[in-house]
């Protein structure tokens, strides 16, 4: 039976509220419970676990760091688009730099703000975050899978950043029967003529397209790369002996995120053609995230006509 789609960040905060009350050490840092983050009912259920710091960013991040310092299990929850710019110095240096395992989750990643246009988008994250020593980066790409993701989180040992989107999206996978490991990705599909590999909320549009290229006759592997730091490289080098070809899709700058993962990949072990699907080199228009993703070609029709052009060539 189909379920209604959910929005990641919902499943996110749900499942935070439920194991926190098993658990008076998860403790909730946000800096906008009521708007993006979904976290009114942990604030009236957990209120001794729960601190809101308005709009201030950067001292959310201290503070995460400060009770994480202590022994504390924090999730620190807010708009990416300000984590990753404004209060950037206090992930690098009170996370990352002294190894705090604070998991911070980034909501409207990527263009899920697209009215609100380029202030409000987060298309630089994955690219500067795994430069940071020791901080890991997880995408996942619907409701049941951050599930699984949060309930790793809770005592897993190093900093993290997650990103979700703002809206509802539909399910990739149809039931809790899978796997799911922080650093292993899944794979969807098996294929030999070519790979499609998406990350967050693109995995359900490259499934999708890889089920149409199936039908085709056209062999493709779909892979779901929801841990973009550490990446499963054996995945990625895998694929690229195995199918000759890759194509990545991503909600995110072509530089730097999940495209150049790849390719730096496969350049040092089995260079392969490539193609890359993200925001150009452009202020990113205007629109709703499905808009915006039908101009950029990261929907199921773009990456289908974008494989279909891709094999031909």
């Amino acid at each position: 039976m189909e379920t209604k789609p959910i929005a990641c960040r919902k499943s996110f905060t749900d499942t935070m509220l439920e194991l926190g009350k098993k658990d008076k050490n998860i403790i909730a840092v946000t800096t906008d419970a009521r708007g993006s983050v979904t976290l009114t009912d942990f604030a009236k259920q957990l209120p001794e676990q729960f601190v809101e710091c308005g709009i201030a960013e950067q001292d959310a991040v201290g503070i995460a760091a400060g009770l994480a310092s202590c022994g504390k299990k924090v999730f620190v929850c807010g708009p990416a688009c300000f984590y990753v710019a404004r209060s950037l110095e206090q992930v690098k240096v009170d996370v990352a730099y002294s190894g705090q395992p604070v998991k911070i989750l980034g909501v409207s990643g990527g263009v899920a703000y697209g009215a609100l246009g380029a202030t409000h988008h987060s298309l630089h994250d994955i690219a500067v975050l795994r430069t940071f020593p020791g901080m890991q980066v997880v995408l996942p790409c619907d409701a049941r899978q951050t599930r699984k993701l949060v309930e790793q989180l809770v005592d897993y040992p190093h900093p993290v950043y997650v990103r979700v989107g703002r809206n509802a999206v539909p399910d990739v996978y149809e039931n809790d029967d899978f796997n799911y490991e922080i650093g292993k990705s899944i794979q969807l599909q098996d294929g030999k003529d070519l790979t499609i590999i998406g990350t967050g909320e693109t995995v359900y549009h490259a499934l999708k397209a890889g089920q149409r290229l199936a039908a085709e006759g056209v062999s493709t592997r779909v892979i779901d790369m929801h841990t973009l730091k550490p990446a499963d490289t054996d995945a990625i080098i895998r694929a690229a002996k195995e199918t000759g070809r890759i194509i990545t899709v991503e909600e995110h700058s072509m530089y730097g995120g999940l495209g150049g993962i790849v390719a730096e990949t496969v350049a040092q072990n089995c260079p392969v053609p490539m193609r890359i699907l993200g925001i150009p080199d452009e202020n990113a228009v205007h629109g709703k995230p499905l808009e915006i993703f039908h101009h950029y070609k990261l929907d199921a029709d773009g990456i289908y006509e974008t494989a279909k052009e891709f094999l031909n060539n």
